[in-house]
């Protein structure tokens, strides 16, 4: 109500026990929003220039996160903040939320569909999975499949614990697709071990776009869509329930202000 009369206009309507924003108050919530951004810029470029920030920062990165998009952000990170030594661990999402459970790192970044009640989860950033087969196959010729055609494919897949794999089967567990009903070939340890075996064979993978930039680029991998199957996540950003300290807050902050975008 004080704002209210400041600024002389009506912020908000008011309907019994309801209350929602008017077109003013939308407008003075935009303005809000960067005034909090630039006081966070502020914090963070303050601490960026503290001679006594040092120390060790020990991160763990599911498989895709780790090779395909944290690097760079690592690079960055480290041209800021020079005196901290940053331990990278990488493993599937079940290791690096074991890992996180265990005290053995201070946070991590991972992909998946389930989660465990005594870990943070902070949404990140999407990410897409897609079907993938050597340029040369041409046992499929066309561009888009049937999820019926989509069972009766040679696939290449992740190991049990992967991320990558538990978004694959949620999504086809929700078009009513048992996993046990897929003709899976062989199952490989990573991104890059599965797309080394596509080139070099007729099988097909589902792999994140992420992960197959350059492959598509250099013509050598190409995208099959599934006809009613579109297979999205997310990325977290991990860390223990309670607990903090000052260079896991650093960390955190740096990856908000640049979104992860990828």
């Amino acid at each position: 109500q004080e704002i209210e009369v400041f600024y002389k206009c009506k912020l908000f309507e008011r309907n019994g026990t309801k209350i929602q924003l008017t077109h003013a108050g939308n407008t003075l919530l935009k303005y809000t929003e960067n005034i909090f951004n630039i006081y966070r810029d502020i914090e963070f470029d303050l601490a960026a220039l503290n001679e006594n920030v040092k120390g060790t920062i020990k991160l763990g990165a599911s498989t895709t996160v780790a090779q395909y998009v944290l690097p760079g952000y690592l690079a960055l990170f480290k041209e800021k903040f020079q005196d901290i030594h940053i331990e990278l661990t990488e493993g599937n999402t079940e290791y690096i939320e074991n890992l996180l459970t265990e005290n053995k790192i201070d946070l991590g970044i991972v992909e998946g569909q389930s989660k465990r009640q005594h870990i943070k989860y902070t949404q990140l950033s999407k990410d897409e999975i897609v079907l993938c087969t050597n340029v040369a196959n041409t046992a499929i010729k066309k561009s888009a499949l049937t999820l019926s055609e989509l069972q009766k494919l040679p696939l290449v897949v992740r190991e049990q614990g992967s991320g990558s794999l538990e978004v694959v089967v949620a999504a086809l567990k929700k078009e009513n697709i048992k996993f046990s009903n897929l003709n899976v070939e062989i199952t490989l340890e990573s991104s890059e071990s599965i797309k080394s075996y596509l080139i070099h064979s007729k099988s097909f993978a589902f792999l994140s776009v992420h992960s197959v930039f350059k492959e598509l680029k250099n013509n050598e991998l190409r995208i099959v869509d599934i006809k009613e199957l579109n297979i999205e996540r997310y990325f977290y950003l991990i860390t223990q329930q309670g607990g903090t300290n000052h260079l896991k807050e650093l960390f955190l902050k740096f990856m908000q202000n640049n979104n992860l975008k990828l």
